[in-house]
C-alpha cells in the first residue's frame, strides 16, 4: 500500500500540507499551530516523517498535554 503525502496518516482526510502541495513550508497551517506531542505520537511509526497529520488530528485531544512553550 502506497502512502499519499497529501493525506493524514491518522484519518485519511486531506492534510492541507503546503509542502506536499509544492508551496513554501512557511505557508503551511502547521507553522502557526501548536500541535501536542501526543498528536504526533499517534502517527504509526512506519508513516512518521512521510505524511503530515491534518489540522483536525493536530488539535488537542482530551488528556493531551500542551506543547512545550517556546521560551
Amino acid at each position: 500500500m502506497s502512502l499519499d503525502a497529501s493525506h493524514c496518516p491518522l484519518c485519511g482526510q486531506p492534510n492541507r500540507c503546503a509542502i506536499a502541495a509544492g508551496l513554501p513550508a512557511e505557508s503551511c497551517w502547521c507553522m502557526r499551530a501548536e500541535i501536542p506531542r501526543q498528536a504526533l505520537a499517534r502517527v504509526p511509526e512506519a508513516q512518521r516523517g512521510k505524511a503530515c497529520i491534518c489540522p483536525a488530528c493536530g488539535r488537542r485531544q482530551p488528556g493531551d498535554e500542551p506543547p512545550p512553550s517556546a521560551a
